[in-house]
């Protein structure tokens, strides 16, 4: 990752919480700590984010009233490449005309970029996702109501007279904040709220997470394993992991990172 990419992380990352620990930010970049403890030095030089002992801190206080869990922003490129090949796996069970719902997040973002000129009946509760759609292909879009949460860029509403329930799909695809045996994880209980309405809506749920999702927990419980069709994955899945999703009798597809990349890297021929 590039250094300019590794600052707009952290400069992101010091908005969604007052202090972000070398560690922290490593793991976002996937960048040794001696290489952002030099980045952390460089912004407090510049007057971006103040130094503290073992991390960094806004100059400003981030905004209140967010969600938890990371903002768009900064998970956006966060194992990009793994995200895109998840997204072109799951971009190829998707067909011309076929109604889908697509949840909110940076692996679910990288869908809009395959299925452009599908034609589908999308909803999304992700105005990143909508937005692009509506600029850059033919899919007809529908949004639910509510407020929209600009650090996730994704519309939720508390109330259920919204129009979800008058959307019907055959299949929604789903990012997490973390799998493992008890089931798909998320953050918030708001976005919990809002994601199992959508799901009551299709029949199928394909989650789509990269490897290291498997690794990440959360206190909340958003539906059992068993409940999810497909699970999208890159090529950095453990064992243990395939034998858990296959005994839940959870289908699995894995996406090859590299052999993704060398064909989204390959000219196309007319």
């Amino acid at each position: 990752m590039h250094e300019r990419e590794r600052h707009r992380i952290i400069l992101s990352a010091v908005q969604e919480k007052p202090v972000v620990t070398i560690q922290d930010i490593s793991e976002l970049t996937e960048a040794s700590e001696a290489t952002i403890r030099r980045d952390i030095a460089a912004l407090h030089v510049q007057g971006k984010i103040r130094r503290v002992r073992g991390g960094a801190e806004s100059i400003h206080p981030p905004q209140l009233g967010n969600l938890a869990g990371r903002p768009f922003r900064v998970s956006e490129s966060v194992n990009i490449d793994k995200k895109r090949a998840i997204a072109r796996k799951a971009a190829e069970l998707c067909n011309p005309g076929d109604a889908i719902i697509i949840n909110g997040g940076t692996t679910t973002f990288q869908l809009v970029h395959y299925i452009s000129a599908f034609r589908l009946q999308v909803m999304t509760n992700s105005f990143a996702i909508a937005e692009h759609l509506v600029k850059h292909s033919k899919n007809t879009v529908t949004v639910p109501g509510g407020a929209i949460y600009r650090e996730q860029s994704l519309i939720l509403s508390p109330f259920d007279n919204d129009t979800t329930r008058n959307f019907y799909a055959r299949r929604m695809f789903l990012g997490a904040q973390g799998v493992g045996p008890l089931g798909i994880m998320e953050a918030d209980g708001l976005l919990i709220q809002s994601e199992q309405k959508l799901m009551r809506q299709a029949d199928e749920l394909i989650v789509m997470v990269d490897s290291s999702k498997f690794r990440q927990r959360s206190s909340l419980i958003l539906c059992p394993l068993e409940q999810v069709t497909t699970i999208i994955t890159d090529d950095g899945i453990s064992a243990e992991t395939v034998r858990m999703i296959e005994g839940a009798g959870v289908s699995l597809i894995i996406a090859n990172v590299s052999a993704e990349a060398e064909e989204e890297d390959s000219p196309s021929v007319a």
